[in-house]
């Protein structure tokens, strides 16, 4: 299967200033994401997708191709992620080059390994699902069958309108969210549907290691304790 690796790396973080190249143990941000999915051996073509000159720069510095400058209007606070891969896709579909999928890699998560892309990947193909995204466990506190909602009488109801509770932390079943690490759609799916999910959606479960997604200047400390305590090594 031809799957095309995304990385979108846009500028003007507010959270953490110039976060996607600001240096996290001696290298940018981006390198972490970018030294695994190079190593990758199934992904066919590995691009950047970024609006912003600075990073542009450094992944070529670290050799990562960046056919295009994403437009401006899909680089803000607010831009989903759907029509940025769209974006790539078609740029490509003008060239008569075509991927039957895209695997899309966030810096933010800079601890994922070669190992666990090209197991995510591995399933993918194997699932025919329309999408797979990577998962973490939530606590047994948040469970959905353990969470309430007020009503219009000020009463509290379960959140999934179960009639009785479930007393034991043994009978929940299992439930997950998504972490942000990967995310792999069928190219159909994504330009032809318009979803990044589809209709058929499976999942992998991040190793626990995969700690930190970095989002504010907090995910940033903890990421930088994490290096020092685990002497995270690259695969």
């Amino acid at each position: 299967m031809r799957i095309l690796g995304i990385i979108p790396a846009r500028g003007g973080s507010k959270s953490v200033p110039k976060k996607n190249i600001k240096l996290l143990d001696g290298k940018p941000l981006l390198q972490y994401t970018v030294d695994v999915a190079k190593a990758s051996k199934n992904i066919t073509k590995l691009i950047l997708s970024s609006d912003d000159d600075a990073i542009i720069n450094i992944a070529k510095q670290l050799d990562l191709e960046v056919p295009f400058k994403r437009p401006s209007n899909l680089a803000q606070d607010n831009s989903p992620t759907l029509p940025v891969i769209q974006h790539a896709l078609n740029f490509y579909k003008a060239q008569d080059i075509h991927f039957e999928a895209v695997c899309l890699l966030q810096v933010t998560s800079p601890f994922k390994t070669t190992e666990f892309i090209d197991q995510a990947i591995h399933k993918f193909i194997t699932s025919e699902a329309d999408a797979l995204v990577s998962v973490k466990p939530v606590p047994d506190e948040y469970n959905p069958h353990w969470v309430f909602k007020a009503n219009n009488t000020g009463s509290l109801e379960l959140f999934t309108e179960d009639k009785q509770i479930i007393s034991r932390r043994q009978d929940l079943p299992k439930a997950y969210h998504r972490d942000g690490v990967i995310y792999i759609t069928k190219t159909r799916v994504l330009l032809e549907e318009n979803s990044l999910y589809g209709r058929v959606l499976t999942y992998i479960e991040s190793p626990s290691n995969f700690n930190v997604n970095i989002d504010t200047i907090e995910d940033w400390k903890k990421a930088e304790i994490y290096l020092k305590e685990n002497k995270y090594k690259e695969y």
